[in-house]
């Protein structure tokens, strides 16, 4: 058994490759990633024809047997979302059709997670919406990684798997032997995830950074709550989109003299100008996860992506086998 500080894995087995049962099948989102999780359960990806119509019509044809099957299909619904969430629905309905005992869409990132409440009149909640359409599609389970709101998981009427990209990171920081640690949640709302990173990296202590945000991807920093003069301060958050809310806060820790920054992240969304504002040096680095593939014109020196690979096919061998997901955590 291979053992990290975080995360408890069992090594890939041969006899997952035996197992008749279990297929894995990849959307066109982070192939990469689901080949990643093939090797990691000793099997390879299902054949499949996936193409797109002269008019943007999105095809699939699953090109094995199927019938009796547990399949978990992998497609972070990541940019462009309305392809990729289109394309999902699509392979989740090819799969009932064809007659799959259990189909369970593997979703490392979740598109629309963020309009997951009305915050002002006449607006969908559009995570919601989402969780609805892949309901009806077919899909019998979720497996999703680091939620924007947990409350998502209470959107679906199917059993839903939440686990976290955190501990491949906290990994990556426990070997680096920072000195001075203190995280920092970039707002109120993510003190919780900030909270139990910190008490993962040695108790470390915790600040706040008090923020109002004006409107969408726009957001005024005012003020740290907690001690970063002199500390290594470890920024953490779900998602770097627009990079404006963790750049903000990074330049507000060092005005308050912390001595060195870090963000740490698990969705790479990097939607421009993420990548121009996280590349100034404002971070000794940029730790990030591949939910969301990161091309190479989107990496920049500080840049250090992770894989959670193993994590997302450990999860699913656990759900394949009917064993307990969460004490991989403990």
């Amino acid at each position: 058994m291979t053992r990290s500080a975080t995360l408890t894995l069992q090594p890939p087995l041969t006899h997952f490759a035996d197992n008749s049962r279990l297929r894995l099948f990849s959307g066109s989102a982070n192939v990469p990633l689901s080949q990643e999780v093939a090797r990691y359960l000793g099997m390879d990806l299902g054949p499949m024809v996936r193409k797109r119509f002269a008019d943007g019509e999105i095809y699939i044809q699953i090109q094995e047997s199927i019938r009796g099957c547990d399949v978990y299909l992998m497609q972070p619904t990541c940019y462009p979302v309305n392809d990729h969430l289109m394309e999902l629905l699509i392979m989740i309905d090819a799969c009932r059709r064809a007659s799959a005992r259990q189909i369970t869409a593997v979703i490392p990132y979740y598109g629309y997670a963020r309009a997951d409440r009305k915050t002002a009149g006449r607006e969908s909640i559009t995570a919601k919406l989402v969780a609805n359409l892949i309901t009806q599609a077919g899909a019998n389970r979720i497996l999703a990684m680091d939620l924007h709101s947990a409350q998502i998981q209470g959107y679906f009427d199917i059993p839903f798997d939440h686990v976290y990209g955190s501990p491949v990171i906290l990994d990556y920081l426990l070997e680096k032997n920072l000195s001075d640690i203190v995280v920092v949640s970039p707002d109120v709302g993510g003190v919780a995830r900030a909270r139990a990173f910190a008490k993962k990296l040695n108790d470390a202590p915790l600040a706040i950074i008090d923020k109002r945000r004006q409107a969408h991807n726009v957001a005024e920093v005012l003020n740290v709550i907690g001690d970063v003069e002199g500390k290594t301060a470890v920024l953490v958050d779900d998602m770097i989109d627009t990079a404006g809310t963790i750049c903000a806060g990074a330049k507000l820790l060092r005005e308050h003299g912390a001595r060195q920054v870090y963000a740490c992240t698990t969705h790479a969304v990097f939607s421009p100008p993420a990548v121009e504002r996280l590349s100034t040096g404002l971070f000794e680095e940029v730790i990030v996860t591949n939910t969301i593939p990161v091309p190479e014109e989107k990496r920049f020196a500080q840049l250090t992506v992770r894989s959670v690979a193993n994590l997302l096919g450990e999860t699913i061998w656990r759900i394949h086998e009917d064993s307990s997901v969460s004490s991989m955590f403990r």
